[in-house]
């Protein structure tokens, strides 16, 4: 990742960081984390605590006036899940203190301010910046909520100039809304620059707000909670209830409402409603935001979520001592065992895979869930259209903000799109729901839909034009973000799992929508005809999707069920067929990219291993786990791994180090907590495989990627028969640690059978010396161990575990 951008003649080294709570401290670590140097600033204390008593050391120490702003950076890179993406990435930061470091900022590119959410203390904060600063400078407030324009009020012209709102969501790695606030005063090109530049080196979903009270995410996120808050005391429902009816069944996270307001904190969702209703008067949804009696009665209690250890839910200790999570029952104030809500429609919906055809099934319920579907939506459609343009005069960058911010996974817009605006604009009314009259408007000149999709880019429709329009530079979805399901009418080839795009300059794009994006017989099928008609009329291969996660491995219930149902014949062929597939991509004629994003596990981290390149997410968690479920990789992953420790062994150093590390990686299961770490795990190849920051780009990057091996003049590599394998030199002494980690209780019995197998492919078996084999000789030795732990009764009673739970039992 480079370290610096060139853009509009400004180039961004360093950036100082004034500011070191929970968010300062965190987007520290995230600059960092994508190769900029950060220096991070926090005020020195004014008395010294029991440890500096100790020492003797006095107010002036460095040690002492770095102590705040020092501890709050230990404190995020303890975090879980981490801040940064390696913990090399720490070594980028640099702290101090504002009495001594705020003159160090005149050597910065950006200075950031992310301190408490009191307007006098930001501006005494905007003063001192101004001795330092060098003209040019830029310089933002995280504030999520002060008004920009009043920041800059008292401000040089240079200042004001190069001044604007940079709102960034927390986790700052994690939650990809980055939120750009000018003011009247902000250079255009200062906008444009940090929407480019927090897309393309920060990973962000840039949005660009109007200086409006709690700009687009939180005016519309908590406009969402506290409308539901209104609909649980209207109709008796239960938090379990609404939380069951607001997370992954509707494409909500799985905090969903009453789980995210603990985690965002009590007390903030209650300033942030409180904001609105006091500065947005003519909001015609204002007496939504008056604070419950409920709500204000926590805050009173200090209930206020996850930072005091309490609010709508506390773990407290069952019957049989184990924590267990309690629900607050808003009737008696008293925190009782969980309940499991059921209503008919949502079981119903359960079953259906497709989000957009799950909601379309929710909202014809004609129980009580479908009832408050109705409302909820209702009254959401109704709001988002009377913000615009108050907030956005664009559409598409309100459903941008709540699914980068808030984690839906369709926005708003598009959500009324899926369930028909005009027959749902005829219900609202009917059901007493206004909408704005741009909306009457559209629909009136035969305009029946918020987007629609022209050769392989979506437009949207524009209130203030009166048409449909392509979006405005940032985050367009143009040659640098490529939605494969918009070239649905380039379709060259399909089957229920699998479909084939052409995504234009002679290159498919292949995905799959199997749950969890399960590997299974249709996918595989999917991945050899994809190659073939490839290597008859294109370029190359893209394989890719827009899950949630690019795959969970293979389908280890069809494993499972041929497992117990001894039909060994057929296992046999199901696993050559992944073998020969993943063989495929290896050694087609044309270039294979693939383009993982959240878990690549198993067979999927299987198919990245054979591609050509990799182009990985930097939010992609990749491994071979297939050791949890009492198996090894059986779908080429060994083979590979075998192959690349063998190629990657030094002369001056001993054997069996570098297999003994590939070996561990399987053997424990390991999974990358980023696509930078896949590179440590060997997974990824450096010079060769790229992580893109951006999810949005990669698709694109992967498209660039085929295109860039294909001009090189891409041949089909040649099956190796030259893989060096250690045999029994290197097998005692890893059957050895294997036993180590059993007296040691490291391991269970079954651990060792299954690591035993491993290590026995992984030294090419009992070879009396070290010797040279072909890549068919290890497949084969790796098919035959995943076949005979198949016959294994504890691994059955692993992989049914997974199968029933989710996780699998150690035995």
């Amino acid at each position: 990742m480079s370290q610096i951008i060139f853009n509009m003649k400004r180039i961004i080294k360093k950036i100082a960081i004034l500011g070191s709570g929970v968010m300062g401290s965190r987007i520290a670590c995230h600059f960092a984390g994508v190769g900029i140097q950060v220096l991070l600033l926090d005020m020195a204390p004014t008395s010294l605590n029991d440890g500096e008593k100790a020492k003797n050391l006095s107010l002036d120490h460095p040690a002492v006036k770095n102590r705040i702003v020092n501890d709050a950076l230990t404190a995020a890179i303890k975090s879980n899940p981490s801040p940064v993406y390696t913990k090399d990435a720490i070594k980028k930061i640099t702290t101090g203190n504002f009495t001594d470091n705020m003159k160090d900022i005149g050597a910065y590119d950006w200075v950031m301010e992310v301190v408490v959410e009191r307007l006098d203390i930001k501006q005494s904060i905007f003063t001192e910046v101004e001795k330092y600063r060098k003209p040019g400078t830029l310089v933002s407030s995280n504030t999520s909520g002060i008004p920009i324009h009043l920041m800059a009020e008292g401000r040089s012209d240079d200042f004001k100039k190069h001044f604007c709102g940079t709102h960034f969501f927390n986790p700052p790695r994690y939650l990809r809304l980055l939120e750009i606030i000018p003011t009247t005063y902000t250079d255009p090109s200062v906008i444009d620059f940090l929407l480019h530049f927090g897309d393309l080196y920060l990973g962000k979903t840039t949005v660009l707000c109007k200086d409006t009270p709690a700009f687009i995410a939180n005016r519309i996120g908590v406009f969402g909670i506290m409308a539901i808050f209104k609909l649980l005391e209207k109709m008796d429902l239960t938090i379990d209830e609404v939380e069951a009816l607001t997370g992954p069944i509707i494409g909500r996270p799985k905090s969903a409402t009453f789980r995210t307001a603990d985690v965002v904190g009590i007390d903030t969702l209650v300033k942030v409603a409180k904001g609105v209703y006091d500065s947005c008067p003519n909001d015609e949804a204002r007496e939504t935001f008056i604070i419950p009696a409920f709500l204000e009665k926590m805050v009173s209690n200090k209930w206020l979520g996850d930072k005091t250890g309490q609010g709508f839910f506390v773990k407290k200790k069952a019957d049989k001592g184990e924590k267990e999570i309690y629900t607050l029952d808003l009737k008696t104030f008293e925190y009782k065992p969980r309940a499991k809500a059921k209503f008919a429609s949502v079981e119903a919906a359960k079953a259906i895979d497709d989000l957009k055809s799950r909601l379309k099934a929710l909202m014809q319920g004609t129980d009580k869930a479908g009832e408050f579907y109705r409302h909820f939506h209702y009254g959401l459609f109704s709001y988002i259209s009377h913000r615009v343009p108050e907030i956005s005069d664009e559409i598409y960058r309100v459903d941008d903000a709540m699914m980068a911010g808030f984690g839906w996974e369709i926005g708003a817009f598009e959500s009324w799109d899926v369930l028909g605006v005009e027959s749902t604009v005829k219900k609202m009314r009917e059901a007493g729901y206004k909408v704005a009259s741009w909306v009457d408007d559209m629909l009136a000149k035969g305009i029946k839909a918020f987007y629609k999709v022209e050769n392989g880019s979506r437009l949207n429709y524009s209130p203030a034009s009166g048409a449909y329009v392509s979006r405005a530079g940032e985050n367009s979805e143009g040659d640098a973000f490529i939605v494969l399901k918009n070239f649905s009418n380039q379709t060259i080839w399909k089957n229920s799992a699998c479909h084939l795009y052409h995504i234009a300059d002679e290159v498919l794009g292949l995905e799959w929508n199997t749950k969890l994006g399960t590997v299974g017989g249709e996918v595989l099928e999917g991945i050899q005809r994809s190659i073939g008609v490839a290597e008859e009329n294109y370029k190359g291969l893209v394989i890719a999707n827009e899950g949630q996660n690019f795959s969970a491995g293979a389908n280890v219930g069809m494993i499972f069920m041929l497992a117990i149902e001894q039909e060994y014949d057929e296992l046999d062929m199901a696993i050559r067929l992944f073998q020969n597939t993943m063989m495929r991509a290896r050694y087609s004629a044309i270039p294979v990219v693939t383009a993982p994003h959240g878990l690549a596990l198993g067979g999927a981290c299987e198919l990245s291993l054979h591609s050509d390149r990799v182009v990985a997410a930097a939010e992609s968690y990749i491994g071979l786990v297939e050791l949890g479920v009492g198996l090894i990789p059986g779908g080429g992953g060994t083979k590979e791994f075998i192959l690349r420790a063998a190629d990657e062994m030094h002369e001056d150093e001993p054997e069996n180090i570098t297999l003994k590390n590939r070996f561990l990686t399987i053997a424990t299961a390991k999974v990358s907590t980023s696509a930078f770490e896949a590179y440590d795990l060997g997974i990824l190849r450096k010079g060769r495989d790229i992580v893109s920051i951006n999810l949005d780009r990669r698709i694109a990057e992967a498209k660039e990627a085929v295109l860039e091996l294909y001009h090189d003049g891409y041949t089909s590599p040649v099956q190796r028969k030259d893989v060096k394998v250690l045999g029994r030199s290197v097998l005692g002494a890893l059957y050895a640690g294997i036993n180590g980690m059993w007296r040691a209780k490291y391991a269970t019995d079954h651990d060792v059978v299954v690591a035993k197998k491993l290590a026995y492919v992984m030294c090419g078996g009992d070879l009396t010396e070290p010797s040279s084999v072909s890549e068919q000789y290890l497949l084969d030795l790796e098919r035959e161990a995943f076949l005979s732990l198949c016959g294994e009764k504890k691994t059955l009673e692993r992989i049914q575990s997974v199968l029933k739970g989710g996780k699998p039992i150690r035995n």
